[in-house]
């Protein structure tokens, strides 16, 4: 079977046609099988029931092939889907078929330690260079507090004012005494790395949403670390996941909140374009200080804590205290939160796009011509958003990205909404090669099934911050002017391009639907006594003293030629290498 799109051909299998998995038995509704949950990145190894530990050699990705020096692609993945799979941890639930043998599962073997954390293998990592790490970092004198994650094999230039997860968890930001780590995916034992020696013993709680036995995996990843505890978020709604990224940090100085783009792994913070959002350091309040004290023009300590309140969790509620603790006045975005549930009245507004919609509704001012202000739309995955345009995204969600001011919630049609996804060639050309595709998700059972969406498909180009060959998971949306040098708003956030992250009205619009959790911050102009954002030009070497925006990659945006296609993870790719000298064969 073949699909033609005006960015390619695309060939399937007839295997590729099969029906996806039911929904669960206690699943809420049927139109839980219509969307596909969010995937992240591959993490898991399984390795075969012959071999009862983990090899320790390195091993071929299922779905990297080598084009000398062995045999056919064809062999190797009739050879390679025997032996081994790799599969995403996250979600029973994924109705989305992932690349790797299809079929009976092989035995899943439970010692994990020695797992590779990326198809690339164990021997694909160099050890960044000592000068790679910042030995002092001057975040409380940055504007925005939006910091790009530093990549291994740039220019110094282009890591001087990233940051990498060691410089976060440091004694740079303050002495730590505990510490809570919201994510998709871990490796717990990747994870306590990272935090200096002197921290490393301090109590961490995970917060995750693994189910059934990628919950026994993560339990027995944290068994050899009695500091570490697990809390499990309550995923109500099929198909949702706990996608949410964020850290609460807890010192003796204070208290600090990040929210970030990256997981728990490795891939994650090496060779990907990843963001963040870093908090000033939140000082106690004193002693006997009313519950109101301590908030933000943003009202972002009321809704820090009403996020972290719908987990339902008892391992969160001594959190929930401390914040009440802390004086938040200086915060100046706005948090942007999803959680799972069906929701009326006035508590629609409290989660998802039309969380962002009130925000922008409440919080900007109309702009001359606003209609030429596109919307920018940037993501590393794609759900399921119905057979046309309107069904969705040029619906309640353009609705949403176009609103301006009190009274212009009406859908402006005429507006451009520009979506940032790399194509094949992006991920092929990129510093990690196919594998980086492994954390761009969009399968060719959803791709076949909107082609309508890929008119909207801009590349991904970063030169403004050196990050081109990086593939993003950073998810950044925003309202450019028409000349782009403006912005009227920015968001970051683990969102992806889907229903089940950002909601869906239901009953006549009279009811949002959500599956997932998610987490972003907004930032709005008026929050800075602006008018509107200067889009930075030079992002990098980073310099304080710039009062521009600085966003990730290249405005205005690329559109897909006549010959580009949108990366798909689950077709294989065998026409050109990669800057491995690898093919992209999924078993």
């Amino acid at each position: 079977m073949s699909k033609e799109s005006q960015h390619g051909k695309w060939s399937l299998s007839s295997s590729d046609d099969e029906d996806v998995p039911a929904a669960r038995s206690d699943a809420v509704d049927e139109t839980a099988k219509s969307e596909p949950p969010e995937s992240d990145t591959f993490l898991n190894v399984f390795f075969p029931q012959s071999d009862p530990e983990p090899r320790v050699e390195p091993e071929a990705s299922p779905l990297v092939e080598k084009y000398k020096d062995g045999p056919s692609p064809a062999a190797k993945r009739k050879r390679e889907s025997e032996e081994a799979g790799w599969a995403l941890s996250s979600s029973d639930e994924d109705e989305t078929p992932r690349p790797g043998r299809r079929g009976t599962s092989p035995k899943r073997i439970k010692t994990e330690d020695a797992r590779p954390p990326s198809p690339h293998g164990r021997v694909y990592y160099i050890e960044e260079p000592a000068d790679f790490f910042e030995t002092s970092f001057s975040a409380d004198s940055e504007v925005y507090r939006f910091y790009l994650n530093k990549v291994t094999g740039l220019e110094k230039k282009f890591n001087a004012g990233a940051i990498h997860i060691k410089e976060i968890l440091s004694p740079v930001f303050g002495t730590l005494k505990e510490s809570v780590q919201f994510n998709y995916c871990f490796d717990i034992p990747w994870m306590v790395e990272q935090y200096p020696p002197e921290f490393r013993d301090k109590p961490i709680t995970v917060v995750h949403g693994e189910k059934r036995e990628s919950k026994a995996r993560l339990v027995q990843q944290a068994q050899p670390y009695g500091h570490v505890r697990l809390c499990q978020a309550k995923l109500d709604i099929a198909f949702g996941t706990h996608h949410t990224k964020m850290m609460l940090l807890w010192y003796e100085e204070g208290f600090r909140v990040v929210i970030l783009t990256s997981n728990l792994i490795r891939a994650d913070w090496y060779q990907k374009t990843q963001g963040l959002w870093m908090s000033p350091l939140y000082p106690r309040l004193p002693e006997g200080s009313p519950e109101t004290a301590g908030e933000s023009s943003t009202n972002f300590k009321h809704d820090l804590i009403e996020y972290l309140s719908a987990y339902r969790a008892p391992e969160l509620s001594e959190w929930i205290d401390r914040i009440k603790e802390h004086d938040l006045s200086e915060t100046r975005v706005y948090l942007i939160g999803s959680t799972p549930g069906r929701y009326v009245g006035p508590d629609m507004e409290k989660w998802g796009h039309l969380r962002l919609r009130k925000l922008l509704m409440d919080h900007t001012t109309p702009v001359q011509n606003e209609e030429k202000w596109p919307v920018v739309c940037q993501f590393s995955s794609i759900g399921s958003m119905g057979l046309d345009k309107t069904k969705w995204l040029a619906g309640e969600f353009q609705r949403t990205l176009t609103t301006l001011g009190k009274g212009r919630a009406a859908l402006s049609p005429e507006t451009q909404v520009m979506l940032v996804y790399p194509s094949v060639d992006n991920v092929r050309t990129s510093l990690e090669g196919y594998p980086a595709g492994g954390s761009l998700p969009y399968s060719i059972q959803t791709a076949q099934k909107q082609l309508w969406l890929h008119a909207y498909f801009h590349q991904w180009r970063a030169e403004t911050t050196g990050r081109s060959r990086a593939m993003p998971h950073i998810k950044t949306f925003m309202r450019a002017s028409p000349d782009f040098s403006q912005l009227a708003w920015f968001l970051i956030t683990s969102a992806n391009l889907s229903k089940a992250a950002w909601g869906a009205l239901e009953k006549n619009n009279t009811q949002m639907m959500v599956r997932s959790y998610e987490l972003g911050v907004l930032y709005l102009p008026s929050a800075f006594k602006m008018s509107t954002f200067t889009v930075q030009k030079k992002v990098f070497p980073a310099d304080s003293s710039s009062s521009g925006f600085p966003v990730p990659f290249d405005l205005p945006p690329e559109r897909y030629s006549s010959k580009d296609q949108p990366w798909i993870w689950n077709i294989p790719y065998t026409q050109a290498p990669d800057t491995h000298g690898n093919v992209w064969v999924p078993s």
